[in-house]
């Protein structure tokens, strides 16, 4: 009997299981680098999963890396590949380490730098806001020869921790401080894991906010969902809605397409799957604003991409990482609907206590999945200093209008309950 490849998942959240059943669904076999936080005895029960490795990636990523190679070394991995956005540096160190197929390293620390990624773009002949990277929070006021409004971030964030538009000149040091502030609070973690890298400051893009979902296999890139993300405009960027395929007309669509495909050649990102993030300027230019070298939103976008277009992306994503050509690059795929999520926004923030509602929402027909990693008792911190969702609900539809309509009821009917403060 042939031996089941065996691929190496690191940081993978387990409440984020889509990686895990496709998986299981294609007959590949998990060793499981957990995510820090996730139990041992947790990681060892989840599906796919044949053997847990704990490693301390955040805390000490070169003793970690030294132990992978001394494992694959007793029992060869036949692959590897990130599970969140932390590890992506990490993982492509190692799949050099191992001899895997992988993004460089070089390309791997672009898409983890929002500078790197601006200047990659820039030299590229592609469009970028004005920008100023701050090495300290004391020079917020190198800044002010950028044109106002513009937006604060981390250079190594994600999911929009820190992130804050400024309107005038008046706003900018509070708001450079704050976002410093939350720098600081992971500048003792290596780089890979989002440690320094200090403060961008760049122009504020007016349009509305959309991402693309693509799977790259030796340097050729295929889209496989848009999503309209809607208009976002601060001061905090909290994400709560996500439709696909985004209605836009073609022309608009190919313009989108047509930037995606140039930043993955601009950054050198020619393997496994990416989460672009982009602004339509004016609500027709497209612009980039970051890339992600895997699966976004923790595994979730798997649902957009094989919703709106059939293809089966957290499979496919795996088969990449398994130096394998992709099913849908020969195989006719065919959508099935249209793909939503609504993310439950975390409101004042506090000690959550539970999400009202969930339950009704849960026996819902046009439900698909609902991801709640957040336990009672756990506090929950309001934008810009983000620390989770208290839920997230994946549905299917037959229209954008149908998605709309269903997002306005989940508005009505979810609410999020924090424990009364004496």
């Amino acid at each position: 009997m042939a031996q089941r490849p065996k691929i190496v998942l690191v940081g993978q959240l387990l409440t984020t299981p889509w990686v895990l059943d496709a998986a299981q669904r294609i007959g590949v076999d998990v060793v499981l680098v957990p995510w820090t936080g996730t139990s041992v005895e947790a990681a060892r029960q989840a599906t796919a999963v044949t053997e847990v490795l704990p490693l301390d990636i955040e805390g000490d990523p070169d003793h970690a890396l030294a132990a992978l190679v001394e494992r694959h070394r007793a029992d060869p991995f036949d692959g590897i590949m990130a599970g969140n956005e932390l590890v992506v540096p990490f993982t492509a160190r190692a799949a050099k380490a191992l001899g895997l197929t992988g993004l460089s390293e070089e390309a791997a620390a672009i898409v983890r730098d929002k500078r790197a990624m601006r200047r990659a773009l820039s030299e590229a002949g592609l469009d970028v806001p004005g920008f100023v990277l701050l090495e300290r929070a004391e020079d917020w006021t190198d800044a002010l020869t950028l044109r106002f409004p513009v937006v604060v971030k981390p250079v190594r964030g994600f999911s929009s921790l820190g992130v804050i538009r400024v309107d005038d000149k008046e706003q900018l040091e509070q708001a450079v401080g704050r976002t410093w502030e939350l720098v600081q609070a992971r500048a003792h973690k290596p780089v890979e894991t989002g440690g320094g890298g200090g403060v961008l400051v760049e122009e504020y893009l007016d349009g509305p906010e959309i991402s693309a979902e693509s799977l790259v296999h030796d340097g050729r890139v295929r889209i496989g969902a848009i999503a309209w993300k809607g208009e976002i405009t601060g001061p905090y960027f909290e994400e709560t809605t996500l439709r696909a395929p985004a209605q836009l007309p073609t022309e608009i669509l190919s313009a989108i397409e047509a930037e995606v495909v140039a930043a993955h050649q601009a950054f050198g990102v020619d393997q496994g799957a990416t989460h672009t993030e982009l602004r339509l300027v004016g609500g027709v230019r497209p612009v980039l604003l970051e890339m992600g070298a895997r699966i976004g939103g923790g595994g979730f976008m798997h649902h957009f991409v094989q919703v709106s277009s059939g293809i089966d992306f957290a499979a496919d994503t795996l088969r990449v990482h398994l130096g394998r050509e992709p099913l849908c690059w020969t195989e006719e795929t065919v959508p099935t609907g249209h793909a939503a999520a609504y993310l439950v926004p975390v409101g004042t923030g506090g000690v959550f206590r539970r999400v009202r509602g969930l339950d009704e929402v849960l026996a819902d027909p046009r439900v698909d999945h609902v991801s709640q990693g957040v336990a009672p008792g756990t506090v929950l911190r309001p934008y810009p200093a983000w620390s989770a969702y208290p839920a997230i609900v994946l549905s299917h539809h037959e229209s954008d209008a149908a998605a709309v309509a269903f997002r306005d009821h989940l508005v009505r009917t979810l609410h999020v309950e924090y424990e009364e403060q004496g």
